[in-house]
């Protein structure tokens, strides 16, 4: 008969799990990271446009 309470994942405390913290090293990925930030604020006023016209 299997345990199917057991877990092959480590267990995290709730301290550890919270505010994780973004590293970009390098400035390739500064670039992609910022590129993907304003791109979701251009598709989202682009969906605001489409929906008001």
């Amino acid at each position: 008969m299997t345990d199917r309470n057991y877990s092959t994942q480590p267990t995290v405390s709730a301290e550890k799990a919270r505010q994780g913290e973004i590293i970009l090293r390098t400035r390739t990925q500064r670039i992609i990271f910022f590129g993907g930030l304003v791109a979701i604020v251009v598709f989202g006023a682009l969906l605001q446009f489409v929906h008001l016209s």
